[in-house]
């Protein structure tokens, strides 16, 4: 079977580093090979929603769809920008199954945290959004990386690795 391969986006200026930093999480813990995009998107003022002074994850991914090659399976945005969805205050970040296409943000991870430690909570999540994309669902253990985070801590709870419940489906998902 091919490898599956996520474009990763830069959104705005998140550190230029931080992209290269996520392939070998990305490999390691989903084997999907993660290629940084030779084109950056600029700052989503078109995804600004000024009543709540965030952007809506949509409006981005909207934008990181068309930006899929052929060979690719799916596409992930890097920002550093607030990111809501409408029934929640705020996320971490959001994937689309349908779409092929994920965002997430820096913004809130970046709460208590920099250097390493927040490098490791960027990893959690873009492998954890990685996850939603190849088919996995949210689990209940809080060490797995598909636990739900609803704080930076949650983050700091969980492993870059799956639980073996989820690291089953994903093996029956890539049958």
């Amino acid at each position: 079977m091919p490898q599956k391969t996520l474009l990763l986006v830069s959104v705005g200026s998140p550190p230029a580093s931080l992209l290269r930093d996520l392939q070998d999480p990305l490999a390691t813990h989903m084997g999907v090979q993660a290629v940084v995009a030779k084109t950056a998107l600029p700052s989503p003022a078109y995804a600004f929603n000024k009543d709540r002074s965030q952007y809506h994850c949509n409006a981005i991914m909207r934008r990181l769809s068309p930006m899929l090659e052929p060979g690719q399976t799916a596409v992930m945005g890097i920002t550093d920008v607030d990111l809501f969805v409408p029934d929640s205050p705020f996320v971490f970040g959001e994937a689309d199954r349908e779409s092929h296409t994920a965002v997430v943000s820096l913004f809130r991870l970046r709460q208590g945290a920099d250097g390493e430690p927040l490098r490791r909570r960027i990893q959690t999540e873009v492998v954890h959004q990685a996850g939603h994309l190849l088919g996995l669902s949210y689990c209940e253990d809080p060490r797995c990386v598909m636990f739900f985070a609803q704080t930076p801590q949650d983050c700091d709870r969980k492993q870059l690795s799956l639980c073996n419940m989820c690291r089953n489906e994903l093996q029956k998902l890539n049958r």
